[in-house]
């Protein structure tokens, strides 16, 4: 045969050609002999079968890997880390709350409500008055005109008396009693009863909704009694790794049910509370006052101290969070840090440093769950008025019943909603992607005991004044420390990520088809020549049919 020119670019003369080419010289598997053996229909018609089942194999394995990588699943790894670290920030309260001279009028009226419900409940007749014989009163730094706010117009509501009401249960045919109050909206309707089975947990709530409504005539409370209690009225002695405390190592606040509470290390800028050792002798140890002659017993039936362990820049939500410390007790409580970072993004809702929420908080410190959720300030939206335990946004006030009488109902709603999760409130309100959680064991003994209580009093009395005569009720020795220097730190990571995800894929590439990367590039070659000769093939049809047209043209004569 004559040897054709080579041209520049040479292309297939049919389909059959390059269909021949392409099985003959392919680098897949299988496609070989679907050429040689042409002569024989079954065996050509058994390999197509089986390319076409390989195939359909391999991409039904495709669309299982990309389906688990669309759903983003993380696992989790472990690792332990040992070195020296800053020890957590300690805060403590005396759960004994100011009594401001202020309300303190309203305060009293308040206890003898109180008598006469438990008298009418229960016939008891108590004086929860005479645990206030020697109270304290707070005075508001800061105050113009102190003498006329005393005498405001706030009035204790009388449409909140405490009630006995019988209920028949459906399912034991057996009646049973349960004590509330009652609430109704604005127009005195829509009334439903806020109940309790247990008359003490109905005394309680009902003696702090009042209170609250009283503590919303102090102005804010940020601006109340700055250090007008001293530390050492509260913490007799304070000792970290042997070392006493120094006056910048705490910072004071109020709670308005927890009373004068001490953050220590709150910054954790201060390389005085660097842990370098585990163990009791160098943790934080604390004697702390735990007196209840200025207690509130309607608003608390605890006595002692309340402690909470959290991260540094965090506010302490002491309602949430903590244990009490018994009077007459020492209490060891060793700490074990855990450490939580989870990735974010596709893989999951959390945020850094709460830059991207959109809560704006209304707390001076870090991003932190709780703390986004009691910044959204729903019960502002829907009642009108906030709480009295949290802070307000600009414009707002607290709650008062001579104001909104309704605001009683609006917000027990509302805490049925959140506690039925119906509210959603936690959709904008992620996790922090990195958040440091602590693991407490406690232990507890007799302290003082009785051979050493003497020399221990004489001791406080002579260094801080101390002149109780009460037999170990008063006093409480709390000692917090780190277990162990080591912790655990929990990782999120990408259960099948993009390079394994590749891997993955080439694997099943080469299971089904024993190829490479390459054979894919084989493949869009073919594809793309598949194209480009039916391009050929339709202009070379195009171009003959105008061809005949001119050629069957009717000549016309000059």
């Amino acid at each position: 045969e004559e040897e054709k020119e080579e041209g520049l670019i040479e292309f297939y003369d049919s389909f059959k050609d390059m269909f021949e080419f392409f099985c003959k010289n392919t680098t897949i598997h299988g496609t070989i002999r679907l050429v040689c053996s042409d002569g024989n229909r079954m065996k050509t018609a058994f390999w197509t079968l089986l390319l076409l089942a390989s195939f359909g194999m391999l991409y039904w394995q495709f669309a299982l890997m990309f389906s688990q990588y669309w759903a983003y699943p993380v696992v989790l790894t472990m690792s332990m880390h040992s070195e020296p670290k800053m020890f957590p920030a300690i805060t403590i309260c005396n759960l004994d709350p100011y009594r401001f001279q202020l309300v303190r009028e309203h305060l009293v009226q308040l206890d003898h409500m109180a008598e006469e419900s438990i008298a009418f409940l229960y016939g008891i007749n108590t004086s929860a008055s005479l645990f206030h014989a020697n109270e304290k009163n707070t005075h508001v730094k800061d105050l113009p005109n102190v003498g006329n706010l005393s005498r405001s117009s706030f009035k204790l509501s009388q449409n909140f008396s405490l009630l006995r009401m019988s209920e028949h249960n459906n399912k034991s045919g057996k009646k049973h009693s349960s004590v509330g109050f009652r609430l109704c909206n604005a127009t005195g309707g829509n009334c439903f009863y806020k109940t309790y089975l247990s008359g003490m947990d109905a005394i309680l709530e009902w003696y702090r909704f009042h209170y609250m409504n009283i503590m919303s005539q102090l102005p804010v409370i940020i601006n109340i009694s700055d250090h007008e209690e001293q530390i050492e009225d509260m913490v007799y002695s304070c000792q970290y790794d042997g070392e006493p405390c120094r006056p910048s190592d705490y910072v004071h606040f109020h709670h308005p049910v927890f009373g004068s509470c001490y953050t220590f290390n709150s910054k954790g800028t201060d390389s005085f509370w660097t842990a370098t050792k585990p163990g009791i002798p160098y943790g934080l140890s604390l004697i702390l006052r735990a007196e209840q002659k200025d207690h509130i017993p309607l608003l608390s039936t605890v006595a002692g101290v309340k402690v909470m362990i959290h991260n540094h820049n965090q506010t302490p939500f002491l309602e949430h969070e903590g244990f009490d410390i018994r009077p007459g007790i020492a209490t060891t409580i060793g700490i074990q840090q855990d450490e939580v970072n989870r990735l974010g993004g596709n893989y999951g809702k959390c945020t850094t440093n709460g830059d991207d929420v959109n809560v704006k908080l209304l707390y001076n410190n870090s991003y932190t769950l709780q703390a986004c959720l009691h910044s959204k300030h729903i019960m502002v939206q829907k009642c009108g008025c906030g709480y009295y335990y949290y802070p307000l946004p600009p414009g707002a006030e607290y709650c008062d019943y001579n104001k909104q009488p309704a605001w009683g109902h609006c917000f027990y709603q509302l805490y049925n909603r959140l506690r039925n999760h119906h509210l959603n409130c936690f959709d904008q309100c992620p996790k922090p992607c990195r958040e440091s959680l602590y693991k407490v064991s406690a232990g507890t003994a007799k302290w003082p005991s009785p051979k050493s209580q003497d020399w221990i009093r004489q001791a406080l009395r002579h260094q801080n004044g101390y002149n109780s005569t009460s037999n170990r009720k008063d006093i409480a020795k709390v000692t917090i420390f780190y277990q162990q220097l080591n912790y655990q730190s929990v990782n999120e990571s990408a259960l099948l990520s993009e390079n394994l995800l590749l891997s993955s894929m080439g694997s099943q590439w080469s299971l089904w088809f024993g190829s490479s990367v390459l054979s894919v590039v084989e493949m869009f070659e073919l594809l793309i020549d598949t194209l480009v000769l039916c391009l050929l093939f339709c202009c070379q049809r195009f171009r003959s049919k105008k061809t005949l047209k001119v050629a069957h043209a009717p000549t016309i004569s000059s």
